[in-house]
């Protein structure tokens, strides 16, 4: 139940984690930008090719900061809102809900015109109408939209008139896209997500941008080893892959980052995980797994492979390679070096000479126990003694877990200070072999990965500046929660971060001083933009929780509002602005009043296992908190009657407002699921007692959770 969003990603959760027992800076250039860009447009998802989500425009600057204010704000329904805008042209393009298209004067905010792609009327699946997408593009006069159905569509940029369409992956596929598209140089570049699900066999697309022609496909794992070779990336992939593998491993699905130098003529693609996690499992004889967990060059004209760094070979942990890749030249020991600048989920930021794939630096931004270093002789992690679970007993923590170090909102990198601005999750998890005859969440997967709120140390968040020349933090900022927004660099020598608490920030970018701030209604966790019109600097965002953050992470922020029906809004800021927003105050919450109920514990873990079973919680929350992406059930009163339940969650009632339907949920295991949810609404004031103390609002202790996952329940 709940929109899935991001569904695979969190397939491999044990049911109880929501259970009731539950030195030189060597700054310079960084390389070409987009024309568009340097002239003040931002018309991809990190600015251009380089991702490096930073503003050549420097109108608004450190001496003048104070005085930005709201230019103008437009408001929007509830839905999935932690998406980036692009601009090009004057006019700023938004995409939230379900692709619903936007296009905004983008000096006054009048609406031009509006596109839906009607994503929750053709879906099939439930993971297809998962939360949303997190950007769009725009390239000559086109705004291309990649929705989680599996399409890929260019509109008229001036009209929102549909000029192409390309089905990318069937409306059979347990497949969904999240990321958002790019244009390079006239290619339209998409992948997809699911490798939490089945043995996908990942790849990565790219149209013509003018026709939708298809005009390769770069294919992340491996084909079928008893038939010849599809490719030189086949070829050298293939033999990482042991034992009777195909059709049973696979995964390497590229759903968000990308990148492109155009004078080298390459586009960086980032590799997720593989299935299952448990490598005993998805390639029995061992090997690296290549391109899983990797970032990958090909030629940006044919797609033909170049080179490849994999950042966690033979990956067990969720260990993904999708963040972004920051493309910047800098200056090591004295010589310019074109590099990348990447930091995966796994606890280390690599810098990499992006022409041939060498490494040249590897270092930890965040605690990290799944390795000691990376050897730079052989570019591999030195991994630590027990880190492979395959066949061993018991749980061990593991850091980062599974929500990564660094997850998808993005980091920027200035060229004025050399710095690379990155939000840093600390969050551990524990970590062992789901046993034989597992049931419920993570049991396909054959392997526990388990989220614990009470580790010490656990679910923090941080703005951490980064010098990539040194691997040395400049500066470091404690955020409230432990879901960062993403953020925004530029040339005013300023750093622009969205937070759960509300509140849009602007810091120096040289020292991280707080210089400027922003309440809004609700949490922001998009990554901000900023653009320049009529010789006019602005910086846009949308606000609203989501994702991961107002989903599964949704316990470490309980302590915040993140109610899914606080307003959500693009919000338009520039100096000298005059715009206010009307005043709000959210109701307060009321408990539901349940009389008569008195739960009985093999009940209430009956409905825990099935709310994790049918992955509930990956949008309505864990332990069924929400956080934003969807409703919180504890609050529905939805739960307290049978018809009314079962019409949503299996007749699909709701699944214009986007919730899809779940026939497969027999009657008897929704009845369990709604018991569970009327046990966590009598639960209510527990809950918000021990937020008010300022505790994790957790049932059971760290040891049942472990006992019981290391069982496989």
């Amino acid at each position: 139940m709940g929109r899935h969003a991001d569904f695979g990603k969190w397939m491999r959760l044990p049911v109880l984690a929501v259970s009731l027992a539950l030195a030189a800076c060597g700054h310079g250039g960084s390389g070409a930008s987009d024309p568009l860009l340097a002239s003040g447009n931002w018309p991809n998802y990190g600015g251009d090719g380089r991702e490096l989500h930073y503003s050549p425009v420097d109108e608004i600057s450190l001496s003048n900061v104070d005085k930005l204010s709201l230019a103008w704000h437009y408001d929007l329904e509830p839905g999935f809102s932690v998406s980036a805008p692009v601009e090009a042209d004057g006019k700023l393009f938004t995409t939230t809900g379900h692709s619903h298209i936007r296009a905004f004067d983008a000096t006054n905010g009048k609406l031009l015109w509006d596109y839906d792609a009607r994503t929750r009327e053709i879906a099939h699946l439930p993971i297809h109408m998962s939360f949303g997408n997190r950007g769009l593009a725009w390239w000559k006069g086109k705004v291309y939209i990649g929705t989680t159905d599996g399409r890929v569509i260019a509109l008229d940029a001036n009209t929102g008139k549909q000029l192409w369409e390309q089905r990318q992956y069937g409306l059979d596929d347990m497949k969904n896209n999240n990321g958002p598209p790019r244009v390079f140089d006239g290619k339209v570049i998409v992948g997809n997500g699911g490798a939490d699900i089945t043995p996908e066999r990942g790849y990565v697309t790219a149209y013509d941008a003018e026709t939708g022609k298809q005009l390769w496909r770069f294919y992340t794992v491996p084909s079928d080893p008893s038939k010849p070779a599809e490719s030189k990336a086949d070829t050298i992939a293939r033999p990482t892959w042991k034992g009777d593998w195909f059709g049973k491993g696979g995964g390497g699905t590229a759903w968000n980052a990308f990148s492109y130098d155009e004078k080298l003529g390459l586009i960086y693609i980032g590799v997720g995980n593989g299935y299952p996690y448990n490598q005993k499992l998805r390639s029995p004889g061992g090997g690296d797994n290549l391109f899983l967990s990797s970032v990958v060059a090909v030629k940006a004209d044919t797609g033909e492979y170049v080179w490849h760094y994999q950042v966690c070979p033979a990956e067990q942990w969720d260990c993904t390679a999708v963040q972004d890749m920051s493309l910047a030249d800098i200056k090591i020991d004295g010589k310019p070096r074109k590099v990348m600048i990447h930091a995966p989920k796994n606890g280390f930021l690599y810098v990499i000479d992006r022409e041939t794939g060498k490494l040249i630096s590897a270092e930890k931004i965040a605690k990290v126990t799944w390795a000691q270093k990376i050897d730079m002789k052989t570019g591999r992690p030195v991994e630590n003694p027990g880190i492979r679970y395959a066949g061993k007993p018991g749980l061990f923590e593991l850091w980062p877990g599974p929500q990564g170090a660094h997850s998808w909102p993005p980091q920027a990198f200035s060229p004025k200070t050399g710095l690379v601005y990155i939000p840093v999750i600390e969050m551990g998890a524990y970590i062992g072999e789901a046993l034989p005859g597992a049931k419920g969440l993570g049991a396909g997967n054959g392997a526990t990965l388990l989220s614990d709120a009470d580790l010490p140390g656990s679910r923090r968040s941080f703005l951490k500046a980064w010098n990539p020349v040194t691997q040395k933090p400049a500066w470091t900022v404690e955020l409230p929660g432990d879901w960062p927004g993403g953020v925004l660099a530029t040339a005013g020598n300023l750093v622009f971060q969205g937070r759960i608490d509300g509140q849009l920030v602007g810091y120096d970018a040289t020292n991280g001083k707080k210089v400027w701030s922003f309440k809004t209604a609700a949490p922001v966790v998009a990554p901000p933009i900023s653009y320049r019109v009529g010789g006019k600097q602005y910086v846009a965002v949308l606000t609203g929780s989501g994702s991961q953050g107002g989903g599964i992470n949704a316990i470490g922020n309980a302590a915040f509002r993140t109610d899914y029906q606080l307003p959500r809004q693009l919000l338009v800021f520039a100096i000298g602005g005059t715009d206010k927003l009307p005043p709000f105050k959210m109701p307060e919450l009321v408990p539901l009043s349940i009389s008569g109920f008195v739960p009985e514990p093999a009940k209430v873990m009956s409905g825990a296992m099935a709310f994790a079973g049918n992955a509930c919680l990956v949008c309505h929350g864990m332990n069924a908190i929400g956080g934003g992406a969807a409703p919180d059930l504890r609050y529905s009163p939805a739960i307290l009657d049978k018809d009314t339940f079962k019409s949503i969650v299996k007749g699909g009632a709701l699944k214009p407002n986007g919730m899809p339907p779940s026939p497969q949920i027999s009657d008897e295991m929704l009845e369990q699921i709604r018991y569970y949810l009327r046990t966590r609404a009598l639960q209510v004031p527990a809950d918000n007692a021990a937020i008010k103390a300022g505790k994790m609002p957790t049932v059971g202790t760290p040891k049942v959770q472990a006992i019981g996952a290391q069982k496989g329940v």
